[in-house]
């Protein structure tokens, strides 16, 4: 799959050190998909919430971190929405259209 955009997780691992393995992980795991479904992401990380509207939430560093992403199936492609403290998603309105 293709990520859209690494600069997002990389800006936060900036500030957030201690993200960076995890969200490495995350992103050379992902490039190297070819997941087709809600199901097959959720074999790989059964930890995933699917929130609705395309988006998917994973817990980073044992949910400190909290990373949703848009997938689009069809065209393998994977748009980073949300990259942050799980404080600050818990802060998130309308996580279905972030």
């Amino acid at each position: 799959m293709r990520v859209i955009a690494k600069s997002r997780i990389r800006d936060f691992w900036e500030k957030h050190p201690d993200a960076k393995d995890a969200l490495v992980d995350w992103y050379n795991l992902t490039i190297k998909a070819n997941w087709e479904s809600p199901h097959q992401v959720k074999d790989v990380y059964p930890s995933a919430d699917h929130v609705g509207n395309n988006r998917t939430a994973f817990n980073i560093c044992g949910n400190k971190y909290r990373l949703i992403v848009v997938f689009r199936y069809r065209i393998q492609m994977v748009f980073i929405r949300f990259v942050g403290t799980h404080t600050e998603y818990d802060k998130i309105k309308d996580i279905k259209n972030i």
